[in-house]
């Protein structure tokens, strides 16, 4: 989605995001009924032995689109534009290189998510990340003090607090844990049980996620959903 000149409210994001192309991107867009790039809507699987229809278990993720984060949403710091964030985005992509990273599905705390299945990949990914934050960081505008006092009184350690106040979220560095979400946060556990159980069957189909590129997200308004507004490529060359 190629998007026009977003407002001062819009936020950005640079997500995961597998490519167009895959089978990977065709089955989380279907999951979560929304293709975020394409901005159609999709119609969801239905796992037999799930009560309530799927749509109903992943309104919170469909919102937000199929991505694992990198770079938490942020709005632009004074003097930062759009044609800078992407400019700089693609810059920082030309020194990543492709990597194949085997996931798993499983259940983080009420949620339910792919996440890395090794820590080999694990260590992989969260590399990216760090590098991209460091690297773009420079571009987000300082949280509001409302925002920062609604996170800040969240139950987080001593490190996660420190991690907010300097980078303006929690989970970076070596408290980033990368996963892309398939559910809303669900009580029942058998509602997780039965998604965990899908998805398993189905992955080693997909095999490993191929990392070979990022996508900016954006989202326009506050509480509009995310677009995937432009890919960046990771530098040519064979996957790791």
């Amino acid at each position: 989605m190629s998007g026009g000149e977003w407002s001062a409210e819009a936020r950005f994001a640079v997500y995961y995001a597998p490519s167009r192309e895959s089978a990977w991107w065709r089955a989380g867009s279907a999951w979560l009924a929304r293709d975020a790039e394409s901005g159609e809507r999709c119609e969801a699987p239905q796992p037999s032995d799930l009560a309530r229809p799927l749509v109903e278990l992943t309104e919170a993720p469909r919102r937000y689109g199929w991505h694992g984060t990198l770079v938490a949403p942020f709005r632009l710091a004074d003097g930062v534009t759009q044609a800078h964030v992407l400019q700089a985005t693609r810059e920082w992509a030309r020194t990543q290189s492709a990597f194949a990273l085997p996931v798993e599905a499983a259940t983080l705390g009420d949620f339910v998510a792919l996440r890395p299945a090794d820590a080999q990949g694990e260590a992989g990914i969260r590399a990216v990340a760090a590098s991209a934050l460091q690297t773009l960081g420079r571009l987000r505008a300082p949280a509001s003090a409302v925002d920062r006092a609604r996170r800040l009184a969240a139950p987080l350690s001593e490190r996660q607090r420190a991690l907010l106040i300097e980078w303006g979220y929690p989970y970076v560095f070596d408290e980033f844990r990368f996963h892309m979400t398939l559910s809303n946060s669900l009580a029942d556990a058998e509602e997780r049980a039965t998604l965990v159980a899908w998805w398993r069957a189905r992955t080693p189909a997909l095999g490993p996620l191929l990392v070979d590129q990022a996508a900016l997200f954006v989202e326009p308004a506050p509480g509009e959903p995310f677009v995937l507004w432009q890919r960046v490529p990771f530098q040519t060359g064979e996957v790791k």
